[in-house]
Parts: structure tokens; sequence; C-alpha cells
């Protein structure tokens, strides 16, 4: 009793100094973000966690921006087909590229998603990882998304964003454990949401290194993929971070093996939390049936058995997106944009 009342107390002083989270609601999601937070932090309290162990993992799509109707790492490929198609007519012919240009995604995740990596094939491999960043990052200089009207990278959530930099401001580290190429995040992660790209774990090929007149290179290939999404998600981690993460953040039943290696029978005290997408009017509202991706059924129906925390965006996010169109004012809190 007495080191709940001294946690609420720490909260409730924390909160005074200037509220963290002013995008979430007052709800119990972010009493629960708070509340672990004072608790794995806090000198002498027997659940403190050092500040090397402090590990949180975040899904990309879904997660810190949005993953519906389609990935716009799929949008960014059907762009680059579409512009390149004049040079490479023999295209037309390819039924991945038709399926891909005429939106059948049934289609294209058939058969293990066999015309949707050739769709990724096309548009990202054959070509030096430059390059390849240097399309993704005029792509995002130049597309805007269909619906909202803004880049694509100005559409990561405010809410996951305040809480990106509260968990660095309380030493965690923070990294993106996604299902998206790891190539492609890693030309905005850093200005988007803080995390440099050497702590961004996506699926990826092996490329082949050339010696060329210019100078080193390396050549994307579609060789050995390893799709970090479900189980590859945990064995990503293992490989490319090394330490069991104390905290996770996913949306879909793509991220229940993340959160399931993060929160079961870990020796230090662990954090889930599931984005619920329930709101139609200001992003989408989906889980058993999402327009492409992010299906949202075991990792739901698990929370409450798991002690996963989950997120309805309706009810616990003052606002979705920031109201600003910029980086620089990615963090404030304003009023939401799509009221």
């Amino acid at each position: 009793m007495v080191r709940s009342l001294a946690l609420l107390l720490l909260s409730v002083v924390a909160l005074k100094a200037g509220d963290p989270l002013p995008s979430w609601n007052d709800t119990a999601p972010k009493r629960a973000i708070l509340d672990y937070l004072a608790r794995v932090t806090t000198e002498g309290s027997p659940d403190f966690i050092p500040v090397p162990e402090r590990i949180a993992v975040f899904d990309n799509d879904g997660t810190l921006w949005p993953e519906n109707p389609v990935p716009f790492q799929l949008n960014f490929c059907l762009d680059e087909i579409r512009r390149r198609l004049p040079e490479n007519p023999q295209w037309n012919d390819d039924p991945a590229v038709q399926a891909a240009l005429g939106g059948d995604l049934p289609a294209l995740t058939a058969n293990h998603y066999a015309k949707l990596l050739r769709v990724l094939a096309l548009a990202g491999s054959g070509m030096t990882s430059t390059e390849y960043a240097d399309r993704v990052r005029n792509w995002l200089s130049t597309a805007r998304h269909p619906r909202f009207d803004r880049p694509y990278d100005r559409l990561a959530y405010q809410p996951m964003l305040e809480l990106l930099a509260h968990l660095r401001a309380n030493g965690f580290k923070t990294f993106i454990v996604s299902g998206g190429g790891a190539d492609f995040m890693r030309v905005f992660t850093e200005p988007v949401y803080g995390i440099p790209p050497e702590q961004v774990v996506g699926s990826n090929t092996r490329p082949v290194f050339e010696l060329r007149d210019g100078g080193p290179v390396l050549i994307k290939t579609m060789d050995d993929l390893f799709m970090d999404d479900r189980e590859g998600k945990p064995v990503g981690i293992h490989q490319f971070i090394g330490r069991r993460p104390v905290a996770a953040f996913g949306n879909s039943d793509g991220d229940k093996a993340m959160l399931e290696y993060t929160t079961i029978a870990n020796p230090r005290p662990a954090f889930g939390l599931i984005v619920h997408h329930t709101d139609a009017d200001r992003e989408y509202a989906y889980d058993a049936k999402p327009g492409s991706t992010g299906k949202l059924v075991e990792a739901l129906t698990e929370a409450p058995r798991r002690g996963w925390v989950v997120v309805d965006m309706k009810s616990d996010w003052r606002q979705v997106f920031s109201r600003t169109n910029s980086h620089e004012g990615a963090l404030a809190p304003e009023s939401n944009l799509y009221p």
C-alpha cells in the first residue's frame, strides 16, 4: 500500500511538472504508461531497471503511422512502377505488375506473397543502396497521401511521438522492429521518430558488395529474404539488438510474438501495448478485417491474460496527427487536424 501510494505521488509530481503525453486522454493506457515508467526508473524501487537494459521496441506500420488501406511502402513501390513503366514496357505483361496497378490485393498476397515480392523486387533491387535511398527520399518529398493530403512522413501518430520522446527522456533506447523493409525505413526514421538507422530492424535481403570507379557500393538484391514479421520479430531482435526488450508496442497479430517475447517470463518488469484502430473519422477503424495488412484478432484476445495495455485510438487519444505539416512541430501539443 505504501509503495503504491509513493508511485502514485511520483506520477502526480511528474504530471504537475509538465504533461509528457499531452495528446493522450487521461484514461487507463496513459496512466499505465506513466505508472510503469515511474516504477522502473525510480532508484530504490523493487522494479528498478538499470539504464542499459531499458530497451523498447516498436512496430512501425499501424503503430507509429497508418497501415491501411495499404502500407506506405507498397504505395512507394506502386509509384515507382508507374514512374518507370515507360522505360520498361515489358512490365505491362507481368501478372504481378498488373495485379499491383489494378489494386488486386488478394492476388498480390496469394501463394506466400509471391506477386508482392515480385513488385518489391522490380521497384527496389538491382540498384545501389544509395540509389534506392535517394528514390525513397525523393518520393517522400513529392508524394502526398490521397486521403490526408500531406506528405507520408508527416503522418506519424502524435501520441506515439510523445511516447517515444518520453521513453528516451527516461533512459530508454528505442528501436523499430517492423515487417517493413529496413532500407526503406532507415531513410526517414531519424528525422520522423528520432530513431537512428542503426536502431531499425526490418525485413531485409542480402546485398552484394562491388568496388566501382566511384568507390565501394552495395547492390540490392532479393536474395536470402528475411521477413521480420510474426515469429521473425523475436529472431530479428536477438540477431540485431542482442538484448531482450522490456517494453514492446504493436498493433496487429504480426506483433504478437514480439509482445510475448518481451513480456512473458521476463526477469525484468515488462510492458506491452497494442494500438487498436477504432477511429474511422480521424484515421481508420479495423481489427479482424483490415484493408490489407494489420489484422488484429489473436493478440487482442490474448491481451487481458497477458496484461497488455490496449489503446482505443478513438477514446484514448486526444489527437491522432500533429496539426503542423512539418517535423519541427511534430511534438507540439496542438488540436487534432481531423476533428
